[in-house]
């Protein structure tokens, strides 16, 4: 089939566009990375842009010759790998006794998660709550409070409504449990929605740092990559800063703080691409019932 002009030209308009977004998402991650490379003399006269001057990578060997920069990062990517398949087991199970018709109680149960989702009690009962727990300065309290998202549960109780029903008889015909036809017939055919949720609660969870700047003050050692990220950016005009993060140069310079950046948002990014092919389908599956 050949394409008239017209066609090839809403092409031609539909690439630049996406061009021209790609390179806007890429300028601040470049930007960044420039100035993580320079030397702080360029950077003072703002003469580093896009590509680096002076290439120094003495701001990238103070950042990983940190013992606690760098304990704080494995111990965040430890935190995501839990956090998301805590969070999946428990979006999976709360959503799949809810495609059952015959469950007593599905709709009162339906509406008092939804109600959780529109209203909550507020920072100060909620921090009241963790603390009667006794959470409080414990890894816990940034594991549990966040470990199910209605929304996320939502689109997975809608990926197994797309599922057909008569997959699920002929499975309760060969004698199969709700369990085991969870296990062999569900999960399987919701891997893409699977891939996306664990994409949604593993960047909420790398990039979540309010939880532990309210949750946790005393326990350094339990503060995520964000949260050590945002007390060196707050704090980068004060010269104590060093000292107190373990870095030997006095004072934080603006080439230090881009490396830093740089290290807690590239590993994240890697993950994208391992799940990309996986997004579209995800987020669409269930949108449409027949």
């Amino acid at each position: 089939m050949i394409k008239s002009k017209q066609t090839k030209a809403g092409d031609i308009v539909v690439v630049i566009f996406c061009l021209l977004l790609i390179f806007i998402c890429l300028v601040p991650m470049l930007n960044v990375l420039a100035r993580s490379l320079s030397d702080s003399q360029y950077l003072i006269r703002n003469e580093v842009i896009l590509w680096p001057k002076g290439l120094n990578f003495s701001a990238y060997k103070t950042v990983l010759g940190n013992a606690k920069y760098v304990h704080s990062l494995w111990y965040t990517a430890l935190l995501t790998v839990g956090c998301t398949c805590l969070s999946l087991f428990m979006t999976v199970i709360c959503a799949y006794p809810l495609t059952y018709d015959q469950l007593k109680g599905g709709k009162v149960l339906n509406g008092l998660i939804l109600f959780t989702m529109y209203f909550s009690a507020g920072t100060i009962p909620h921090y009241v709550l963790l603390n009667s727990l006794g959470m409080l300065e414990t890894v816990w309290v940034l594991v549990i409070p966040s470990c199910l998202s209605v929304y996320n549960m939502i689109i997975m109780r809608s990926s197994f409504y797309s599922v057909p029903e008569s997959l699920r008889e002929a499975a309760e015909i060969d004698g199969a449990g709700p369990i085991r036809t969870l296990v062999q017939i569900y999960l399987p055919l919701s891997k893409p929605v699977l891939a996306t949720l664990a994409l949604f609660y593993a960047v909420g969870r790398w990039n979540g740092f309010s939880d532990a700047l309210l949750y946790i003050k005393k326990r350094d050692d339990l503060y995520p990559i964000q949260l050590y990220l945002y007390n060196i950016m707050q704090n980068s005009s004060s010269g104590e800063v060093a000292a107190q993060e373990g870095f030997s140069m006095p004072g934080l310079s603006e080439t230090l703080k881009m490396a830093t950046v740089m290290f807690a948002t590239v590993p994240i990014l890697l993950v994208y691409p391992w799940l990309q092919r996986y997004f579209v389908a995800g987020v669409t599956i269930g949108a449409v019932k027949g």
